[in-house]
C-alpha cells in the first residue's frame, strides 16, 4: 500500500510540477474521506465490468435496431402491407388522439427486439460457451489420461497417505510396529 501511495505521489508530482511534500499531501487527501471511498468505488472490478457492459450494450443496441428496422419490419410490411401500424386503430376526439396502433407497434417492436437479441446474441454466445466448455473438459480428460492416473486413483493415493500418516502418529516414539 505504501509503495502504491509513493508511486501515486511521484505521478502527481510529475503531472502537477509541485514539490514532493505537496504531492504527498494531495495523495493523502484522495485516500481518505469521501474521495478515498470514491476512489475505491471506481477502481472496483464490478464497476469496471458494469462500464464495459454499458458500452457493449449500446453497441449491441445498434445491431439489434438494424436487424429490426432493415429485416424484421420489412417482413412485417410484406405480410401486413405497412411496417408501421401507428396510424391504424386511432381515435381522435376534441383534438386528442388515442392511438392503439402506436401502442401495438411498440409492443410488437419490443417483442421483435427480444427475439432478435435472443436468436442473434444470446443463443450464439450460449452455443459458443457450450462448445468451449466441452473442449476444455476434453482437454482436461486428455491431460488426466496422459498423466496416467485418474481422479479416483489420485484421491485413493492421498487417502492412503493420510491413513499411513495416522498409523505412524498413533504408534508414538516409544511404541514399536510389533506392538500395534
Amino acid at each position: 500500500m505504501r509503495q502504491a501511495t509513493q508511486s501515486t505521489a511521484a505521478l502527481a508530482k510529475g503531472a502537477l510540477n509541485v514539490t514532493e511534500d505537496t504531492a504527498r499531501r494531495l495523495v493523502s487527501l484522495t485516500d481518505r474521506g469521501p474521495f478515498g471511498g470514491f476512489k475505491k468505488f471506481i477502481s472496483r472490478g464490478s464497476m469496471i465490468d458494469m462500464a464495459v457492459g454499458v458500452v457493449m450494450g449500446s453497441a449491441v443496441t445498434g445491431v439489434v435496431n438494424a436487424i429490426v428496422k432493415y429485416f424484421i419490419n420489412p417482413l412485417i410490411a410484406m405480410i401486413g402491407g405497412k411496417p408501421d401500424m401507428s396510424a391504424m386503430l386511432s381515435i381522435t376526439f376534441n383534438g386528442a388522439t388515442i392511438s392503439f396502433g402506436a401502442i401495438l407497434n411498440e409492443v410488437i417492436n419490443f417483442l421483435l427486439v427480444g427475439v432478435a437479441v435472443y436468436f442473434c446474441v444470446i443463443l450464439p454466445i450460449n452455443k459458443l460457451r457450450d462448445v468451449t466448455a466441452s473442449a476444455l473438459a476434453r482437454e482436461q480428460e486428455d491431460a488426466d489420461e496422459q498423466a496416467g492416473t485418474s481422479v479416483e486413483e489420485r484421491t485413493l493415493a492421498v487417502l492412503e497417505e493420510i491413513r499411513d500418516e495416522l498409523r505412524r502418529s498413533d504408534r508414538g516414539p516409544d511404541r514399536s510396529p510389533e506392538h500395534s
